[in-house]
């Protein structure tokens, strides 16, 4: 029988191909496939040892992975529930076989987890949270003196990131970014509706479908008349003598000087309203003659005697007169 360095060698092995085995049972030599071969390998091949342990923690926990570490070490943290705080200690860096594999796994949230070195130089990866149902693996490299993160998706982002990734609320999004603006929660609908929301001074806007307006307060300046108002703002001209009445101020009150003190108004607004009232005179028997540029029916509305007043309307081209107490309207 030729001795196996007498035979002749193959660059390529198939399942048919035979190998020589020494049976036990028949103390003798026998050949089998390496298919079959193969077949028992798959039977009764082990995986690496995987040390397993359970943890039932409170908050502010500090448990250290056991020793001695085992090539793959599993840590199930079972808390009641949320934990504000809690730590894992890694294995001390002297004491940790290169490649060693620390597996992390919690069943509840916990806000704030710490990862503590115990002797190596760095991790990689770190997290800041554990969310429920999370886990996270680190590897131990013995070259660098450092652990890094294999499975966590969230690696490499920093704690806020971390943190809004892992819990994905409105609070922790204002925390991740750096340039928002305002605060509370965010909105995605098409229609929100706002809660006193502050708007400052918007650059524009359709309020056509708004109710409830408060126009009593707040509002500053002439509201034009097709928006319901009188086309001229809420104050009183004074007048003293002659001159012009204006037309930006909602009522004038005139002071007579003289016997015929002339008045003139220009055209107003479509619908606008003014009002003109005598409120005093300089000496007895004074007068104001007021000729607007166009005065519907008319020309000119005499003022003679303290009291006397007249309402205008600008409709069309012309002011008319809409009511008057004891001013003459020719």
């Amino acid at each position: 029988m030729p001795q196996i360095n007498q035979l002749s060698s193959i660059s390529q092995v198939s399942g048919a191909n035979q190998i020589p085995v020494y049976d036990q049972n028949n103390g003798d030599a026998r050949k089998m496939s390496v298919s079959a071969l193969l077949q028992y390998f798959q039977a009764t091949f082990a995986a690496p040892t995987v040390a397993t342990n359970l943890y039932v923690p409170g908050t502010g926990f500090n448990v250290t992975v056991p020793t001695p570490v085992s090539e793959q070490q599993w840590m199930i943290l079972q808390p009641a529930g949320t934990l504000a705080t809690g730590t894992i200690t890694l294995p001390l860096n002297t004491g940790v076989p290169d490649g060693t594999q620390v597996l992390i796994t919690s069943t509840q949230t916990i806000t704030a987890f710490t990862l503590a070195l115990n002797g190596a130089s760095a991790i990689f990866g770190n997290v800041s949270t554990l969310t429920a149902g999370a886990a996270v693996c680190y590897r131990f490299y013995q070259a660098t003196n450092s652990w890094y993160n294999i499975v966590n998706e969230t690696a490499g982002f920093n704690a806020a990131i971390q943190t809004f990734l892992n819990s994905p609320s409105s609070a922790n999004l204002r925390a991740a970014v750096t340039d928002e603006t305002g605060t509370g929660s965010l909105v995605f609908a098409n229609t929100p509706t706002l809660v006193t929301p502050i708007l400052g001074t918007p650059t524009s806007g359709i309020l056509s479908s708004c109710t409830g307006l408060p126009l009593t307060t707040g509002v500053t300046g002439a509201l034009p008349v097709a928006n319901g108002g009188t086309g001229a703002s809420a104050t009183v001209q004074a007048l003293s003598g002659p001159g012009a009445v204006n037309i930006t101020s909602v009522a004038t009150a005139f002071t007579s000087t003289a016997t015929g003190n002339a008045l003139t108004l220009a055209d107003g607004a479509q619908g606008q309203l003014k009002t003109i009232i005598y409120v005093a005179e300089a000496a007895g028997g004074d007068t104001g003659v007021l000729t607007p540029a166009n005065l519907g029916s008319a020309t000119t509305i005499t003022f003679n005697a303290v009291g006397d007043s007249v309402t205008l309307q600008f409709a069309g081209t012309d002011w008319w007169v809409v009511g008057f107490r004891g001013a003459v309207v020719a």
